[in-house]
């Protein structure tokens, strides 16, 4: 459930633009997303959850910035096995630079926290970590990297921001993804375009991306997405490969 949940995360988290591509903002004001979740159980699909994504205008260090929080639960029904209540909080600048980065998590009996400071400087990016463990241990570490990289929400948040209009079907970037502790390697696949229907009753015309890790030296395919194909690309979908099943999250409403 653990990777289901940091795959959902990617989802409405995902994709980071190739160092210097410019990005205009997909959104200037408060915005919420909401999503349904669901698990195939012994071929039988039930809901397995919530989230709910919210971006608005705040400050940060004297300076007015975008925070953007991604709150998922599961349901009761799901709780009697696994009890899931996660929040993740990220703060960019006005220029979708991140800034600040923290997941507080619940899972199962176990609670951590992961945190992240960014100073990027140029190509490169200097990122602060510290991961309070599930048994209360505090790791800190400190990382420059010779690219930029981001946290797994600033990273969607500048993906929906970019022109994606040339992107031709198998066309992949490389992305890069700093956590609590580590950096992640994926890569992200345009499969081509489709009409997607959302739990909101409503159709649309979305892009198709799949999200690829490495495994044995070759690369697997862990998630598939949908997100609209308009300068907004919102998630209306995605479709999660775990090792005990299939889950799937569809959007409720958009405001």
């Amino acid at each position: 459930m653990r990777r289901a949940q940091i795959i959902l995360i990617l989802l409405i988290t995902l994709l980071i633009p190739l160092q210097g591509n410019a990005v205009t903002r997909a959104f200037n004001d408060r915005e919420v997303i909401s999503y349904q979740l669901y698990f195939n159980w012994k071929f039988i699909w039930i809901k397995a959850g919530t989230a709910t994504m919210t971006t608005q205008p705040s400050t940060y260090g004297g300076k007015n910035v975008f925070r953007t929080s991604l709150i998922t639960q599961t349901s009761r029904k799901i709780d009697r096995f696994f009890v899931m209540r996660d929040t993740i909080t990220s703060f960019c600048d006005l220029d979708l630079s991140p800034l600040y980065y923290r997941k507080g998590a619940r899972e199962g009996k176990r609670y951590y926290v992961d945190e992240v400071w960014y100073n990027n400087q140029g190509s490169k990016s200097i990122a602060t970590m510290r991961h309070l463990t599930a048994d209360g241990e505090i790791i800190n570490e400190k990382h420059t990297y010779e690219r930029n990289v981001s946290d797994m929400i600033n990273s969607f948040m500048r993906i929906r921001s970019m022109d994606v209009s040339r992107w031709k079907v198998g066309h992949a970037e490389t992305v890069y993804i700093a956590g609590g502790s580590s950096l992640t390697t994926a890569r992200l696949v345009l499969n081509g375009r489709k009409t997607i229907k959302g739990d909101d009753n409503k159709k649309y015309a979305c892009l198709e991306i799949s999200y690829n890790e490495k495994d044995n030296g070759k690369w697997k395919e862990i998630v598939k997405f949908y997100v609209t194909d308009d300068r907004r690309h919102i998630p209306i979908r995605l479709d999660l490969n775990l090792r005990f099943g299939t889950a799937k999250a569809f959007v409720t409403s958009i405001k």
